[in-house]
Formats: C-alpha cells, structure tokens, sequence
C-alpha cells in the first residue's frame, strides 16, 4: 500500500490509497463517521480498472490526520478481539 497526500489544510486531507480497494477503505470511513470530531469521511474509487481510492475526510475540530489515527487504532483492537475469538480451544 502507498499512501498518496492529495490536498491538506487544518481540518480536511484528501489522499489516495494506492494498493488498495473497498476493503479498507469502507472500514476505515465507518470508523472515521463514529468519531464525534469528524464532519464527514468518505471515499471514492472513480474508476473500476485503475482502482486507486480517493479519501476524503473534514473535522469539526482537531486534525484529521489525529482523527484517522484513532480510527486505525480502534480498527486493530476490533480486529485483535475477532482474532482471539478463533483461537479459543474448541468445546
């Protein structure tokens, strides 16, 4: 994954996640729109064949790049807990 800065200011950053598709994406703006500092997140992918996300995402107040940090972080604890659920010994 390449991680592509398209445009910044205080409180919006537009990237592209080259590498990368629905996926990711999907789970990281659903993260993004339950934080209570964020305005908006959302992403688009325009065309089918090159595939390159473009993310958009504004705050309310804070920075976006410390708003998609908690996400990521909330993302590995949620995926550290469905981890753990198969590795319990069967009954």
């Amino acid at each position: 994954m390449e991680l592509k800065i398209l445009e910044e200011t205080k409180d919006t950053i537009t990237f592209e996640l080259i590498g990368e598709g629905h996926t990711l994406c999907n789970a990281l703006k659903n993260e993004l729109v339950q934080d209570e500092e964020v305005e908006f997140a959302t992403y688009s992918i325009p065309h089918p064949l090159i595939g390159i996300p473009k993310m958009k995402i504004k705050t309310k107040k804070g920075d976006p790049r410390e708003a998609i940090l908690r996400a990521i972080e909330r993302l590995r604890k949620k995926n550290k807990a469905f981890a753990a659920g198969f590795e319990k010994p069967k009954k």
